[in-house]
């Protein structure tokens, strides 16, 4: 049967006119929000998730209006393989094609993490872990893998005073490793300029040596006026070969610390015990902020080679044993629990 012209003009606008109309409709429903009014929700894209679980789970949230739209958009923008995993932040209010563009982009979600100077490596691990972001364990085991620290360009037996206390912001993918990684090379870059290397050995010390004294130089107080004089005392002591008879080592070395020092703790047979060893520990007791790095390294000079704690946050420094038994009498007269 032979068609006339005029039908087949006809058949051609009305199959242009269908696809007008499912072409703008398509966009309309590509951008319109699923619920203007909705709240955020949070959604984890675990990695090997694949475009169709993507888009199931994006509308089972109420997300999206449609899986079907939202998987036609991304082969349309050839997007399909490009959605990066972890943790979003998406919201009912965005279109589709928002969502979409976050989900490639991998605009996730980063968690605050603030580690205050002087925590340790478990501190830090505890912290991580209570946010949901690694496995304790993991962490300190990584942070005490020989191969991993050496990978990392650290010669110590653990990473103990070199990751850089700051506030980071991490993703909940991110891990263990990388976590660490991250914070290890902070602490690069923010101690390349103290040329540390150089000035330790200036001062006939290693680099190990000097984060080792930051960190109880970190320990021993929080006011940036004293870290200088605080240093000076252990350098004095060190000239003299005198004991550092520093009680955060003696904590140090205490499986779980209860708050409470003791006077058997000041005999306690471990090489973090400055009250039993001469010299410094044999690494770090914590992590140092960049003030008591530049404080071990560039001591006040003063006679002193005593301090004690003044109950108010600072501390009375004595240059020799009369006065800091005076100085103990004044302001800790129960300093030590029997």
């Amino acid at each position: 049967m032979k068609i006339s012209k005029q039908a087949l003009l006809t058949i051609l606008f009305l199959g242009i006119s269908l696809a007008w109309f499912l072409g703008w409709r398509f966009y309309y429903e590509a951008h319109r929000p699923a619920d203007p009014k909705g709240s955020p929700v949070v959604l984890e894209i675990k990695p090997g998730s694949h475009l169709k679980q993507i888009a199931l789970a994006l509308e089972s949230r109420k997300l999206i209006r449609s899986a079907t739209i939202f998987r036609t958009l991304a082969y349309l923008e050839n997007n399909q393989n490009k959605i990066k995993s972890g943790e979003y932040e998406l919201s009912p209010a965005d279109t589709t094609a928002g969502i979409l563009q976050k989900l490639t982009e991998g605009q996730i979600v980063l968690h605050p993490v603030t580690f205050p100077e002087g925590y340790n490596r478990r501190e830090m691990a505890g912290l991580l872990e209570q946010k949901g972001l690694v496995d304790a364990k993991r962490f300190l085991d990584l942070s005490a893998d020989a191969d991993f620290i050496r990978e990392l360009g650290f010669s110590a037996p653990t990473l103990e005073g070199y990751l850089f206390p700051e506030t980071y912001h991490f993703n909940k993918t991110a891990g263990a490793e990388k976590i660490i990684r991250i914070m290890a090379d902070t602490f690069n870059k923010r101690t390349r300029s103290l040329n540390l290397e150089i000035q330790a050995r200036a001062l006939s010390f290693s680099s190990h040596e000097i984060i080792t004294l930051a960190s109880i130089i970190e320990k021993e107080t929080g006011k940036n006026s004293e870290r200088r004089i605080i240093s000076s005392v252990f350098h004095n002591r060190l000239k003299k070969d005198m004991r550092l008879q520093s009680d955060p080592t003696v904590i140090f070395a205490i499986k779980d610390f209860d708050g409470n020092i003791r006077k058997k703790d000041l005999s306690i047979d471990s090489p973090y015990n400055t009250y039993k060893y001469k010299g410094l520990p044999p690494g770090p007791i914590a992590n140092p902020g960049i003030e008591s790095i530049q404080a071990a390294l560039d001591p006040a000079e003063t006679s002193f080679i005593y301090f004690v704690s003044k109950q108010d946050g600072s501390h009375k420094f004595s240059s020799n044993l009369i006065e800091h038994n005076r100085a103990v009498q004044k302001y800790q007269l129960k300093r030590i629990n029997q």
